[in-house]
């Protein structure tokens, strides 16, 4: 790689599906101050939203680098900093946010220190808690098992049992350490130069303890430098909870050991990161279902259980249940009331209780239609459907009386938070995220303005209107409000009971992340009923209903279509989840759908004379299920294109 030492720094962003955080990002890079010279990469691996139209429309200062495939982290990387000419070379997340002084902070840091050959600062995260990956200490077997099996979450400022996060050494003061997070790496070009770039063998994770190893080993010095402040979302592009996040972190922390540790030591590192692997794996598994089922199956099992008491009833009236209906039918009624109430969303978070009411009647409406059909040895009571349908909307409250009760020590059913807003910005930036808000989240109690320039803005004043307006979330103008005063806003201001979110000028989104464990929230104003989740779920469940009818009646419709290999193809494809019947191709982030064999442009009666990408966004913002079976029905014979 050889280095011109033409600008003072090169910053290398590789971006991966997350549009408004990279502008975000942008914004932050552009507003630095100081009289230092920069170059901006950023290198997209195959994003499927406008993250590059956005950059080319918006930054046309940027070297874009855009891949065909996603490369991973390491060589997308390595493909800006071998083009660079910066004497430093920045590694920055898209998910960040800098502060306008901290570039040049770090410039004159690191002039002042000739054997420093990279340095990290002090990363916050979307709720303003400092991150303990800011300061890392290497990953040795011993560090290595302390931080999977736990102990440094009980012994945090312990030497000993958390080397990883470097627990004993403060957060407030700069220290030599040993691993720099990839997630801001600030390193001397001739360094790189010297030891190498990023190891390519590492897909995702692990890149950024490579490197910071091998810097020591060529004789030079890693820093932790908290005089200047970052924002760090995490998650962006993969949940740290995930099985995946578990499977790929762990997988690269066995190749760092086999590449620097000795044979005995690296077999030892790879059997406990195994051991972690399975051990965290299966954990997070069981934490997801654990979470996702309880409830559903409380009711379930309610619901069942006051059938099968509602059966004495009707038994005092000489009415008698074949083993048939008692082991079967009253079975499924209950299956079918909790899945109705599933597929609609009943059990999403947030979600309108009074959806119960809805889906228990579909659900009864579904099991008085099938009772219909059934053999009239098998149909013993309709009644007894109805009265089950109350009972289980009955049960349905009274178990989410009883959780608000012992979980919130509240009488009553658990109530959808409202927002409650305060602005920080100018009174035109207050009006324009105000129309905002309204138009994509709906519980909105408040919005109050706190002006800027004004005695509000102090932190004393504005912990006061929190406390005495119960604030839920406090919403920074990037307008009015340099990076610089809003993350020293979010890391002082003191409750976690506040949400923060910066509006970007000029935009129609907000962004804020309420935990680490979670991407960025958005409020986003183009609504896409499809992110719904019990509108993903009908989606899905109609493709796998329509499939598999299409399957049953292939015989008769396959020789009508024009490829009897593509039919099934696509009928498989669908199955699979990998396409949809009915797809709309937004590249937006957010409202991508999968590949459709279907457009929803074919229902229009001439096609020619519409707006493609304007239909495709009011399919999005307007799903239903029935626009796609009506788009089946009318093009069955495209169904093998």
């Amino acid at each position: 790689m050889a280095i011109k030492s033409m600008v003072d720094v090169s910053v290398v962003i590789v971006n991966y599906n997350v549009c408004y955080f990279l502008e975000q990002c942008l914004n932050s890079i552009d507003a630095s101050i100081g009289h230092i010279s920069k170059e901006i990469f950023v290198v997209d691996n195959n994003s499927v939203d406008d993250s590059m139209q956005m950059v080319a429309e918006k930054f046309p200062g940027v070297i874009r680098i855009e891949n065909k495939e996603n490369l991973g982290f390491s060589k997308a990387n390595n493909q800006a900093i071998k083009q660079a000419s910066g004497r430093y070379i920045l590694l920055l997340n898209p998910d960040t946010v800098i502060e306008e002084d901290t570039l040049i902070k770090c410039i004159e840091f690191m002039d002042s220190k000739p054997k420093a050959g990279g340095l990290g600062v002090r990363m916050l995260d979307g709720k303003g808690n400092f991150l303990p990956e800011s300061k890392r200490g290497l990953p040795s077997p011993k560090v290595a098992f302390c931080k999977i099996f736990g102990l440094s979450k009980f012994f945090k400022k312990s030497r000993t049992f958390n080397y990883y996060h470097l627990g004993h050494l403060s957060e407030f003061e700069t220290h030599e350490i040993d691993i720099l997070s990839g997630a801001f790496m600030f390193m001397r070009a001739e360094a790189l130069e010297k030891v190498g770039l990023l190891d390519e063998a590492f897909f995702m994770y692990g890149e950024d303890i490579d490197l910071s190893y091998r810097l020591q080993k060529g004789d030079y010095e890693n820093y932790y430098f908290p005089e200047t402040k970052i924002i760090h979302y995490k998650g962006e592009s993969t949940k740290k909870s995930s099985v995946n996040y578990v499977f790929v972190f762990y997988r690269a922390m066995i190749i760092f050991a086999k590449k620097h540790f000795s044979e005995h030591n690296a077999s030892l590192f790879s059997f406990a990161i195994n051991s972690a692997i399975y051990l965290r794996a299966g954990a997070a598994v069981m934490n997801r279902i654990i979470k996702k089922t309880t409830l559903p199956l409380v009711d379930f099992l309610l619901t069942l259980s006051g059938l099968y008491l509602l059966t004495n009833q009707w038994k005092i009236r000489d009415i008698h249940f074949t083993e048939w209906a008692f082991n079967i039918q009253i079975p499924l009624y209950a299956t079918i009331w909790v899945l109705t109430a599933h597929l609609l969303g009943a059990y999403d978070r947030g979600t309108n209780r009074h959806l119960v009411w809805k889906s228990s009647f579909i659900g009864t409406l579904f099991i008085l239609v099938v009772y219909a059909l059934l053999p009239k040895d098998l149909q013993f009571s309709r009644l007894f459907i109805l009265v089950g349908m109350l009972w289980n909307i009955l049960q349905f409250y009274l178990v989410r009386l009883i959780i608000n009760l012992f979980l919130n020590h509240r009488i009553g059913l658990p109530k959808t938070t409202q927002k409650r807003f305060a602005i920080l910005g100018s009174k035109t930036e207050f009006e324009r995220i105000e129309k905002l808000l309204n138009a994509t989240y709906s519980n909105i109690e408040s919005s109050m303005w706190l002006e800027i320039n004004s005695q509000n803005t102090g932190l004393h004043k504005i912990e006061e209107v929190i406390q005495v307006y119960r604030i839920n979330e406090l919403i920074f103008s990037a307008k009015d409000l340099t990076s610089k005063d809003i993350i020293s806003l979010m890391s002082a201001i003191n409750t976690q009971d506040v949400d923060f979110k910066i509006a970007q000028p000029e935009t129609d989104y907000l962004i804020g992340s309420n935990s680490i464990d979670s991407a960025g929230d958005l409020y986003i104003q183009q609504v896409n009923l499809l992110i719904r989740p019990e509108n993903r779920r009908s989606k899905r469940l109609f493709d796998l209903t329509a499939s598999l009818t299409l399957f049953i009646l292939s015989p008769i419709l396959c020789f009508f279509q024009q490829s009897k290999i593509v039919f099934f193809r696509n009928i498989w494809a669908v199955l699979k989840g990998d396409k949809t019947w009915v797809g709309a191709p937004i590249e937006r982030k957010n409202t991508f759908i999968k590949p459709g064999i279907i457009l929803p442009i074919h229902l229009a009666s001439d096609a020619e004379s519409i707006d493609y990408q304007k239909i495709n966004l009011l399919y999005a913002k307007n799903y239903s299920p029935l626009f796609d079976l009506q788009c089946v029905l009318k093009n069955w014979r495209l169904l093998g294109k």
